[in-house]
């Protein structure tokens, strides 16, 4: 069981042999834009445990407003440089380094609603900027499975050629954000990779803890959106950084997620027998949900290497020591895209 966040974030950091073979094998060094994030300081982590264990020399360059305190600082500390700049700023973006390969994670999602304005110039307008500046670069750029509409749970979820139908105008902004970097892809001959991902987890956010928690705490689990996909984010993570090796233009488009539809009457019952908590749900589950079919990625990357079973019994275990969480819920259940 992992107990502490020192424990757990040397474990999302860990690289496997197939990230380390990738990395070994890549020319130039890696910049992640937006390594503020939930994602980003875990991925530069292992990117630069990979390069170590490759025993090549490499740079990993983290971009981000460091609004959240000790990002920064954790960073430096294992060997990773960083750059303070706001993407929407031409003048920064204009500023950074001319890098070979670059992740792309920056991007708005939760506040969406009533700030529709600026959040469409961060996942729209904003990759269009980064596109067109690193136009001669290798880019992996993050989007979302949100871009798909509702699909029956009977169908095993969309997959990369099922018909796009954004709900809402986060995901709607997120579409937008794929089909401007298409576009500087088609202009500049741009090698991409877009991963369209959910839902990412770990012990310290993600649909698990926000389902976990509820159970511990009586609370009643929402059953609107009654299915859902998971994939722990090293996992993804390690995806990210393999991708480099399939960029592509036109892009490459992959959903990243794990490959179970997983029903959230399941996983609040595997926490109630867990916890010895009686389980209280509200409403019913529908015919449809936010599912995305992963088969391509796994078939291109493997199965992850951490199974719904492990995340349920990792996360359960955080919850009863009362570890850290980062206080962000995911809203899964949120079925009109308001955000």
């Amino acid at each position: 069981m992992i107990k502490t966040e020192s424990q757990l974030e040397l474990y999302l950091s860990e690289p496997t042999t197939d990230v380390i073979s990738a990395i070994a094998s890549l020319e130039g060094d890696i910049l992640i834009l937006g390594v503020g994030g939930k994602m980003g300081p875990s991925l530069a982590k292992l990117a630069k445990r990979a390069i170590d264990c490759a025993g090549v020399v490499k740079k990993v360059i983290g971009v981000s407003r460091f609004s959240t305190a000790g990002i920064q600082e954790s960073l430096h500390k294992v060997g990773i440089e960083t750059i303070i700049a706001d993407l929407l700023s031409e003048n920064n973006l204009q500023n950074l380094p001319e890098i070979q390969n670059v992740i792309f994670m920056a991007g708005r999602k939760f506040g969406s609603t009533g700030n529709e304005d600026l959040t469409w110039a961060l996942n729209t307008y904003m990759p269009g900027r980064i596109a067109e500046k690193f136009r001669d670069s290798r880019l992996v750029v993050f989007s979302t499975g949100n871009v798909y509409p509702l699909t029956p749970i009977s169908h095993g979820g969309a997959t990369e050629s099922s018909t796009v139908a954004p709900i809402g105008e986060y995901a709607q902004s997120c579409l937008g954000r794929e089909r401007v970097c298409c576009y500087f892809s088609s202009q500049f001959g741009t090698p991409m990779v877009i991963l369209r991902l959910n839902y990412a987890i770990e012990l310290r956010y993600g649909i698990l803890l926000d389902i976990a928690e509820k159970v511990y705490t009586g609370e009643p689990i929402s059953l609107e959106m009654g299915n859902v996909n998971v994939i722990w984010q090293r996992d993804a993570n390690a995806i990210a950084l393999h991708s480099f090796t399939h960029c592509q233009s036109p892009p490459l488009i992959l959903n990243v997620t794990g490959p179970e539809t997983v029903s959230i009457r399941y996983l609040a019952m595997c926490f109630g027998g867990i916890f010895n908590k009686p389980v209280h749900f509200e409403g019913e589950e529908a015919e449809t949900a936010l599912l995305s079919n992963a088969s391509l990625c796994h078939q291109l990357f493997g199965y992850p290497c951490v199974s719904l079973g492990q995340m349920i019994e990792w996360v359960a275990e955080w919850v009863r020591i009362g570890g850290a969480i980062l206080q962000k819920p995911t809203h899964f259940e949120v079925r009109d895209g308001k955000f």
